[in-house]
């Protein structure tokens, strides 16, 4: 699976899934059909993000603060590791819209207002 979206500015976003959230890049391209684009993921996860500027265009960042992508990390250790390298790579939590994910979880903003939470919980359907 690919989550593609467009961005501005690709510096930002390569420092925050990379350097905060630990994504390689795994993939990208430069002025392909008047694109940029980075993929951010890992070699062996069956889904990465695409983030794609378009030159000459400008798009506007995340509508809500409810735009999220939540990662689920039920080992606690895991879950503390991710929290304090968002936080080292200068990341701080922001307050989630919906509180209910601050019971179990960080909630914080890359440079177009898209949220990342990091929920210490498994996820059940």
């Amino acid at each position: 699976m690919r989550v593609a979206r467009a961005t501005n500015d690709l510096a930002p976003l390569r420092r925050f899934y990379r350097d905060g959230l630990g994504f390689e890049e795994i993939s990208g391209f430069e002025n392909h059909d008047g694109f940029d684009g980075a993929m951010m993921g890992h070699p062996a996860w069956p889904y990465h993000l695409e983030f794609t500027v378009r030159h000459g265009h400008y798009v506007s960042g995340a509508s809500t603060p409810e735009n999220l992508l939540v990662f689920y990390l039920p080992d606690t250790a895991d879950w503390t590791r991710a929290v304090v390298r968002m936080e080292a790579a200068g990341f701080d939590p922001v307050e989630p819209a919906n509180p209910w994910w601050s019971t179990h979880g960080r909630t914080f903003e890359d440079a177009d207002g898209y949220r990342v939470v990091l929920e210490n919980r498994a996820w059940v359907r």
